[in-house]
């Protein structure tokens, strides 16, 4: 059986440009989902999956991520004191240790943010999730790359076909033999030129790595956009290690951008129960 993996880096540093002005004063992961922040979404999504230890690898100006999974003290004396119920609160609490943060001074890319959290991470494989991806299924994108990684070990990450028109905007996959969902990597490209990708199959930010990533991330060398990508550094495994892309089953929003946070916003309001029938009466009405 493959090491179990309890721990995931959550690469949070980012400014959010793409949502200005609203991330000028709030962390983008902070930004609401119906009524969750963002990231409370890929942290319900790591604990499902049996993650023990959350790392928060965070900037200047972050420091309401560390607050939100923070006790409340006065916030639950309050409601407490007024008779409410602090159920609506349990899923932002954390347990003693469970989140870890350090920071990334500079930004220099996915792969040197991942490469901040080496030393928490130590000797043991570890998750990735990208908070602005939003992923939804049951059971979740992670849970299903985690039953898939105790099968077949080594480096997993989560794959999904795009358009070809679209595969210059992600890390894009060399393929080799499929089986189910897994299919082998050959290589890893890091947004090619127009035409150039050997597939559609791009990464939507979920990742399940063995620690010798951090090995190749310590060269500290530069690819697309000047940027240490942890593309690269994963591509450097082929031939030494098994890694396969997941195609989970599932949605997935792209919540850094306006449209993408919008509909996000819609999908996940019309699976509630509690707010579903009223947006979609709206959506309805508007039609």
């Amino acid at each position: 059986m493959p090491t179990r993996v309890r721990k995931a880096v959550f690469p949070v540093a980012g400014l959010g440009t793409r949502l200005l002005p609203a991330t000028k004063s709030i962390p983008k992961e902070m930004i609401t989902v119906v009524d969750r922040p963002l990231i409370q979404y890929a942290v319900d999504e790591a604990r499902e999956a049996g993650i023990e230890q959350l790392i928060f690898v965070t900037g200047r100006g972050k420091a309401a991520l560390d607050d939100y999974f923070d006790i409340g003290f006065e916030l639950e004396a309050t409601m407490r004191e007024r008779g409410k119920n602090l159920d609506s609160l349990e899923p932002s609490r954390s347990g003693f240790g469970e989140v870890v943060s350090v920071r990334q001074q500079q930004p220099l890319g996915l792969g040197h943010a991942v490469w901040c959290a080496r030393h928490i991470v130590g000797d043991e494989p570890f998750a990735v999730l990208l908070p602005d991806e939003l992923m939804w299924g049951r059971p979740n994108c992670l849970a299903q790359m985690v039953e898939a990684y105790e099968q077949v070990g080594g480096n997993i990450v989560a794959a999904l076909e795009v358009p070809e028109s679209e595969t210059s905007k992600y890390g894009v996959i060399d393929p080799g033999a499929s089986d189910g969902r897994l299919t082998e990597i050959l290589g890893m490209v890091e947004k090619p030129k127009p035409g150039t990708a050997p597939s559609n199959l791009m990464l939507p930010g979920r990742y399940i790595l063995q620690p010798e990533v951090m090995r190749a991330l310590d060269a500290q060398e530069t690819g697309a956009g000047g940027e240490i990508q942890l593309t690269d550094a994963i591509a450097k495994l082929v031939g030494q290690q098994p890694l396969h892309a997941y195609r989970f089953e599932g949605e997935r929003y792209d919540c850094g951008s306006a449209a993408g946070f919008v509909i996000a916003n819609i999908a996940m309001a019309l699976d509630r129960i509690d707010v579903g029938p009223a947006v979609e009466s709206f959506l309805s009405s508007r039609a």
